[in-house]
């Protein structure tokens, strides 16, 4: 096979199709579980009832055919968004340096935290005045994830078309496709990037979760613990993501990454409704509450995680943004104790970038996705233990940071050299301090 048809981390085209194939197929699956299954995970009983089972899996499919009212909501949401991210006041940040283009610096509107407000008003308003309830959603979840997915498509292959228009497509096809040939697409102000990682995947998780919640009270009368603490691990997770969105900006997915299939399909469909999972599956059965220490035990193990990847990232981004002097405070709720490093040590690099070698970053290189992971596993912990189904997002995401660890790995070994040795010599533990 030849180079220009590998693509670094996925494999040739074979892996590529099948990761195109399984994200399609993953979001039905899940979506039939809980739906369909009382959270079972459907499968047929041995080769003979194989022909039966695909029928049954195909006519439920059928039903989460996009309708004319699941597309325009889902358009609605993205359009009301993206509105957001123009005219709302923000933050005005500067990227860094862009490849190429002689020091040239995008600005960035970082007004993720209005946005978010905003929304929460509306959804609350339009559910409570009886315009809107949010468990109409539920009703609606099979159509509107099957919108979610034709709109993603479609936009990386119009993306993808607009890349070659201009230039930007290399001699691989499927690489440019899946990967992406335009780093910084825009409309105007609006950056496409930005506003789907941030605002739209993020933002319509948490009205997921809400939807999924408002169904369990329209449904069976009251509020379980277990939805309220999924209400809060969406919530946090989500004000996170835009109470630090000046920081975003200089990440490896808005700085490197060229936006292609991969990023547009995740954070347009596969973020909102796949993990929210956990959140529908208790929806959809009866209410049932843990004991009182389990309870404390899930919500420890949640905010405990919350805590350390919330402050790890603050750490590492205002580190850079420090470094640069393009750091400026903010106070946006909840700012949390020791999300500032004062003087941290560093590694100095011939590269000329220096690596963090102090606060949580002294403990372990990847310390972020350890807490992330403890955060996914607590989701699945709250919903019991009868189906495998809430574990599902914790399992995905376990392969999906080991994955992009290497790629990082492999990036930043071949990027800083000896400094890379260095580095690891210094902080030995990748996930877990002392043990790996």
């Amino acid at each position: 096979m030849s180079g220009a048809t590998k693509i670094p981390g996925f494999g040739g085209r074979t892996g590529v199709a099948a990761l195109l194939v399984a994200s399609h197929l993953i979001p039905y699956y899940l979506w039939i579980a809980w739906r369909f299954e009382g959270g079972a995970l459907p499968r047929p009983d041995g080769l003979a009832d194989l022909g039966p089972w695909l029928g049954r899996m195909a006519g439920h499919v059928a039903e989460a055919a996009p309708t004319s009212e699941a597309l325009l909501l889902y358009l609605a949401f993205l359009g009301i968004q993206a509105i957001f991210a123009v005219v709302l006041p923000g933050l005005e940040v500067k990227g860094l340096p862009l490849p190429g283009e002689g020091g040239r610096r995008l600005v960035y509107r970082c007004n993720g935290l209005h946005a978010w407000y905003l929304t929460l008003a509306g959804i609350a308003a339009l559910h409570f005045s009886g315009t809107f309830p949010l468990s109409h959603v539920g009703d609606l979840f099979g159509p509107l994830m099957s919108a979610a997915i034709l709109v993603a498509d479609a936009i990386a292959v119009i993306i993808y078309v607009l890349a070659r228009r201009r230039g930007l497509a290399g001699e691989s096809p499927l690489r440019d496709f899946f990967l992406g040939a335009w780093l910084n697409p825009r409309i105007g102000r609006l950056d496409l990037k930005m506003w789907a990682e941030v605002r739209v995947s993020w933002l319509l998780l948490f009205v997921l979760t809400a939807s999924a919640a408002a169904t369990q009270v329209a449904e069976y009368g009251r509020l379980s613990t277990p939805m309220i603490f999924m209400l809060v691990a969406h919530g946090l997770y989500t004000n996170a993501t835009v109470k630090g969105e000046e920081c975003i900006p200089t990440t490896w997915d808005i700085f490197h990454e060229r936006w292609g299939w991969m990023l547009i399909f995740w954070n347009l469909a596969g973020v909102p409704f796949v993990y929210t999972v956990s959140a529908w599956y208790l929806a959809s059965r009866p209410p049932f509450e843990h004991s009182p220490a389990y309870t404390a035990l899930c919500f420890v193990l949640l905010l405990g995680a919350y805590y350390v990847w919330d402050t790890a990232q603050s750490q590492r981004n205002r580190f850079r943004m420090q470094q640069r002097g393009t750091y400026v405070r903010r106070r946006a709720f909840p700012q949390l104790p020791w999300g500032t490093l004062k003087d941290p040590e560093y590694i100095e690099t011939r590269a000329g970038s220096r690596l963090l070698v102090d606060g949580w970053w002294r403990y372990a290189r990847k310390i972020h996705y350890t807490a992330d992971l403890v955060m996914a596993l607590s989701w699945g912990l709250i919903c019991g233990f009868d189906h495998y189904l809430p574990y599902f997002y914790a399992s995905f995401f376990a392969v999906m940071i080991t994955h992009r660890a290497e790629r990082d790995i492999a990036r930043c070994r071949a990027k800083y050299g000896e400094d890379w040795d260095r580095y690891v010599a210094r902080v030995p533990w990748l996930f877990v301090p002392f043990v790996f």
